[in-house]
């Protein structure tokens, strides 16, 4: 499932075929839905049944489900991960598990960039209005991406929207991060750079043509993903 670019159809198949062949099968439910990061609740209403149900399977109270309610379990899974802008499945169609994409989220409301800013400890390092919202951000590892994305790749990193923040980690000097955005035809609202060794000028200039702020940022991605939970 790591080595190779999957379509969504590949997706549901080969977690099917985990479950099914998992020597405890529930464990392997369980792995996925927090996988998805789906409660048992959100599971067990998509399929119209009691959360009981689902948490039994987990914990073997129940046998092993069937191989067809196994595939309604999956189908659920990644339904509900399409509707929230399919995060996970970008994740794995872009080739290895978590190798590019760290973290994609969508917002449920207009956040301000200043606000956002301020959310994740930031530094505007380039002189530019900051007066526009963003509805979600996507945590990329920058080594990684510039070796695996192709151009159609990028359009995958917008979600639902460009008007997102998009995060590098791995940063040295962020050339390269925003050369990208300087030569594709979709431009984030702005660009964040988590723990950079220095920001290079070339960069900083690149961010005033593009009018994308270029952010600065000391947090983990991990603490970046705690910070904007709340969103």
């Amino acid at each position: 499932m790591n080595d190779s670019k999957l379509s969504i159809q590949d997706f549901e198949f080969n977690i099917s075929g985990e479950i099914v062949m998992s020597d405890d099968p529930g464990k392997t439910i369980k792995k996925w839905r927090e996988e998805f990061s789906l409660t048992q609740k959100d599971l067990a209403e998509r399929l119209s049944i009691n959360t009981s149900v689902i948490s039994d399977y987990e914990t073997g109270r129940r046998r092993s489900p069937g191989a067809q309610f196994i595939r309604a379990i999956v189908k659920a899974m990644i339904e509900i991960d399409t509707e929230r802008g399919s995060p996970v499945i970008l994740r794995y169609s872009l080739g290895t598990e978590k190798n590019v994409i760290i973290d994609i989220k969508e917002f449920f409301y207009d956040i301000p960039i200043e606000k956002f800013i301020k959310m994740i400890d930031g530094v505007l390092v380039s002189k530019i209005d900051i007066k526009r919202n963003i509805r979600g951000y996507t945590i990329l590892d920058s080594l990684n991406a510039i070796l695996e994305l192709t151009s159609f790749d990028y359009f995958k990193v917008y979600g639902w929207t460009s008007e997102r923040a998009l995060f590098f980690t791995n940063v040295e000097f962020g050339r390269s991060p925003m050369i990208a955005v300087r030569v594709h035809p979709l431009k984030p609202a702005m660009v964040v750079y988590i723990k950079p060794r220095r920001v290079d000028e070339l960069a900083i200039k690149i961010s005033e043509l593009e009018k994308v702020p270029l952010v600065s940022t000391e947090l983990t991605p991990i603490e970046i993903k705690e910070r904007l939970k709340s969103l």
